[in-house]
């Protein structure tokens, strides 16, 4: 799961905001005369346009801040359009999105946490989504039938983790938990589009709110291989799980899914490697973060294959680099697993932090490029 920062706001991505908008962001200063301009320090969101025409807009960001700053053009609700994390001090970045007429917010996130420093905006007039071609809608529909795939994989594993808890076998729950949660890796971004159901699934101990319930894969990994006890708590917590996992199943194919929230999809899983996994802080008690870890990647590489076709129509260049940087970084995993076919990786906490470096450096090789797929697929 994603960290602390974005579990209201992610979870919060709902359905419409998948259908009404396609959103994308890419690095740079790019931008024409058009753009809405932000200027974003630690204590304001200086926003140039306060109304636009709806349709595809631009929003040039500068960090004046001495912070890292994130910024987001939001629903009144707080559902995301678009979002660009990480821009430090004294750089720029462009996010891209297409949008309906109506009410928004833009928020800069000093320090990339809290509600953020907000501005209302109003898109105005009749702007249109623009018509997919044959090659996107079959890359939508390969994606589709994917998602409900993994969903529909991961419903039996997960029942063999729970069993094992239920029945009190520490040892059985140990081989269950890591492979029980690959189908939810690879697809996680859609699985964040459904309110609550993440956090209710895979909150980590470190990222709870006061006051909050703790469910979900973590809150029973901690009692699997730290506490090594199984008892009556855990029992339930084992059934909230599937229940939770079961609304997932079911609502999967009710999705929205679009190219370009494929393509940000697929960024979105590299960003969850490299906050969650590569610093070994999402399993933080099995140690099991490669397995998470290619589950993220093989998620994002599925996407981009089947965007690919116009990925590579669009900017060839760019289709050549991930090509590349995909290969290098599954590559680089292959070393920690001796069955390159299977999910036994290396523990983490056996990982040295040479080796940590290495594999941060490619995913931030493959992330970099990987942020530019929504805007060659939206061309």
């Amino acid at each position: 799961m994603r960290p602390a920062r974005l579990t209201v706001l992610a979870a919060a991505a709902v359905v419409a905001a998948l259908t009404a908008v396609t959103g994308c962001a890419e690095k740079g200063d790019a931008g024409g005369d058009g753009a809405i301009k932000v200027a974003a320090s630690d204590s304001a969101c200086e926003v140039s346009k306060k109304e636009f025409p709806a349709g595809k807009i631009t929003v040039d960001v500068e960090n004046k801040g001495s912070k890292v700053t994130e910024v987001y053009v939001l629903f009144p609700d707080d559902r995301i359009v678009a979002e660009r994390e990480n821009i430090g001090p004294g750089t720029k970045a462009s996010i891209t999105a297409e949008i309906k007429a109506g009410d928004y917010e833009i928020a800069c996130k000093p320090g990339m946490k809290g509600d953020g420093i907000r501005q209302a905006v109003k898109a105005t007039g009749g702007g249109a989504v623009a018509k997919r071609s044959p090659e996107m809608d079959a890359a939508v529909a390969g994606y589709r039938k994917y998602v409900q795939a993994q969903a529909d994989e991961t419903l039996p594993k997960a029942q063999a983790f729970a069993d094992a808890v239920k029945a009190g076998d520490v040892e059985a729950a140990k081989k269950a938990y890591a492979v029980s949660r690959i189908g939810w890796e690879r697809t996680e971004p859609v699985a964040e589009s459904f309110g609550d159901l993440d956090p209710k699934v895979d909150l980590r101990e470190a990222d709870l709110e006061a006051n909050q319930e703790w469910t979900g894969w973590h809150t029973l990994e901690k009692a699997v291989f730290k506490d090594g006890k199984l008892g009556e708590p855990e029992k339930k917590l084992a059934d909230t799980l599937m229940a939770d996992l079961t609304v997932w199943q079911k609502k999967v194919g009710t999705a929205e899914i679009t190219p370009t929230s494929m393509a940000n999809g697929a960024k979105e899983l590299l960003d969850e490697v490299a906050t969650g996994k590569v610093t070994g802080e999402e399993e933080f008690f099995s140690h099991t973060d490669l397995v998470d870890f290619k589950a993220n990647v093989e998620g994002a590489e599925k996407a981009y294959q089947l965007l690919k076709p116009v990925a590579s129509k669009n900017d060839p260049e760019l289709a050549k680099t991930l090509d590349t940087r995909f290969a290098a970084l599954n590559t680089l995993l292959d070393k920690y697993r001796a069955d390159k076919t299977g999910y036994d990786f290396v523990s983490y906490d056996k990982v040295g932090e040479a080796e940590r470096k290495e594999l941060s450096d490619a995913v931030n090789a493959l992330a970099e490029p990987l942020s530019k797929l929504a805007a060659a697929v939206a061309k």
